[in-house]
């Protein structure tokens, strides 16, 4: 493996690990702009089948690592974020999803958009706006369950979004009702570690394990099952991806606010209750629609360009030379 592909493995890794701590932002798209998309999913798929060359394995270990640490340093800081300058990092996150459209049509135009890319692309579109439907219909934290069985989906869920450009485990997280289960876990058990409170740490595991399980075993069916399909039917899979990728952004409307709950209101499947009102965190507060100012239409505008900026920027910093001819 050449240094280059190495240090854009550190990088996808890395900013795979950070957009799946973001409703919204997909870690598959931040493969594809690394310029490492196809080689991690074949080096995945090799070592769940028990083929176990030390290009994958390195290439892998990378964007591991660089996940993780990335996962871990950022939770916090973006936690913090989403709660104090919603609508500028939202805006933001629409920019560095829509960064990745030019780089699925581009994959899809080498194999010639036809009719099935054109109807796997509207598939995905209409997939996408019914999961932002019932997202809107039942409220983010949709009340689920956070039980052993539902965080093992939800670490599936978060393992889709590492191979599938486009879709995002963070929002999917949320429309399960387990993001802030998931990353305030997160956030405890990378403070125990580092404090080294084996305790505090072991309170974690009921959380972190099934979550980690789910990874595991979806990083492996969802690999297997995309290099089938992009070998079987790429256009239409490409297609597909695409369509999820465009509608994203529809359920990352910036301007909305959090509304301080009465007593009698319904948050996460409870009641307010006198007694509840004071626990009740300003991030789990109720949102809705406000009108922006003009220096904010501005302001949002400006993230948005700069984050589809940022986006096509890492992938021409991934692209892979060509060998000179001759």
């Amino acid at each position: 493996m050449s240094t280059g592909l190495i240090a854009r493995g550190a990088m996808g890794g890395a900013l795979m690990g950070l957009a799946n701590l973001v409703p919204g932002i997909s870690g598959g798209t931040m493969l594809v702009a690394a310029g490492i998309y196809t080689r991690f999913v074949d080096a995945i798929s090799d070592v769940t089948r028990f083929r176990f060359k030390t290009s994958s394995l390195v290439l892998l270990g990378v964007v591991v690592v660089a996940a993780i640490v990335a996962i871990g340093a950022g939770a916090k800081p973006i936690a913090w974020g989403l709660q104090e300058f919603r609508w500028g990092m939202y805006s933001l996150f629409i920019g560095l999803t829509l960064g990745g459209a030019p780089l699925l049509t581009g994959m899809i135009r080498a194999k010639g958009f036809g009719p099935a890319a054109i109807g796997g692309t509207v598939v995905g579109i209409a997939v996408m706006a019914g999961l932002v439907l019932l997202q809107s219909s039942e409220g983010s934290g949709g009340g689920s369950s956070d039980g052993p069985v539902m965080l093992f989906v939800g670490g599936i869920a978060g393992a889709s979004a590492m191979i599938l450009p486009g879709v995002s485990g963070a929002y999917l997280l949320l429309l399960l009702g387990l993001y802030d289960t998931i990353i305030n876990s997160i956030k405890t058990f990378v403070k125990a570690g580092t404090s080294m409170d084996l305790d505090a740490a072991l309170g974690e595991m009921g959380v972190v394990v099934p979550v980690g399980v789910g990874v595991v075993f979806g990083v492996v069916v969802v690999s297997n099952l995309l290099r089938f399909l992009l070998h079987r039917y790429e256009s239409a899979t490409l297609g597909v991806l695409l369509g999820l990728l465009l509608a994203a952004p529809l359920g990352l409307y910036p301007f909305r606010e959090g509304v301080e709950p009465k007593v009698g209101d319904v948050i996460r499947g409870e009641t307010v209750t006198e007694a509840s009102l004071a626990e009740i965190e300003p991030k789990d507060w109720p949102q809705r629609s406000f009108t922006p100012s003009s220096l904010q239409i501005a302001g949002a505008g400006g993230l948005v360009v700069l984050g589809f900026g940022a986006t096509l920027a890492i992938a021409r910093l991934g692209r892979e030379k060509k060998p000179a001819s001759g």
